[in-house]
């Protein structure tokens, strides 16, 4: 799908998430203007690129975009709203949390949230939309810097190897150990796994 850009746009901000799947984290979103002026090499869907490249990319666009903005929806808030309204929600805070409101603005996938933006909606833009493909790797350096860190808060299941992702893993550590206070307990495995373990918080 190409981006249709309307007249006088100045300003796009290109909008990804990264979490949806996962049975343990935040959902976590991100929002980029980049600046003509100063281009970044090597832009691509998140996903394709090496962590070592991730970290590389993440810094010069920090150093280089117009404005981004981090955001994010909690575990307790996907519990409560579900998922895609959850990272809906947290696509809205990112774009409102830009210090320079966007024209325009390019968001990957096939939804849109509610919102008074002028958008739209672009499957795998991550791929073929640079602000898209800046704001990716932005959001997953993010969750997978913050999955590590939850390492060290909750042992024994390996958040930092799986990213909190449904592997064989992450699903033996839930069945032995039950649902940590950072488990989505609205998805299914996770709910499994407290039934085996009642004790669970």
């Amino acid at each position: 799908m190409t981006l249709l850009l309307p007249p006088g746009v100045v300003f796009l901000a290109g909008v990804d998430e990264v979490g949806r799947g996962p049975l343990a984290g935040d959902v976590v979103t991100a929002a980029v203007i980049l600046d003509p002026a100063r281009p970044i090499d090597g832009l691509a869907d998140s996903k394709v690129l090496s962590e070592k490249k991730r970290e590389l990319l993440y810094e010069l666009i920090i150093e280089h975009a117009a404005a981004f903005c981090i955001a994010r929806a909690s575990v307790a808030e996907i519990d409560q709203i579900n998922i895609l309204n959850a990272t809906l929600l947290a696509m809205t805070r990112a774009v409102e949390g830009l210090p320079v409101q966007p024209d325009f603005v390019a968001v990957d996938g096939n939804r849109l949230p509610k919102w008074h933006y002028s958008a739209q909606a672009i499957v795998k833009g991550d791929s073929t939309v640079p602000a898209i493909s800046a704001a990716a790797i932005i959001a997953k350096v993010t969750r997978d810097r913050e999955m590590k860190a939850l390492d060290d808060l909750y042992p024994g299941y390996d958040f930092g190897v799986h990213k909190g992702y449904g592997t064989a893993r992450h699903l033996a550590a839930l069945s032995g150990l039950g649902p940590s206070p950072v488990h989505r307990r609205s998805f299914k495995p996770v709910r499994d796994a407290m039934i085996r373990n009642p004790a669970t918080p």
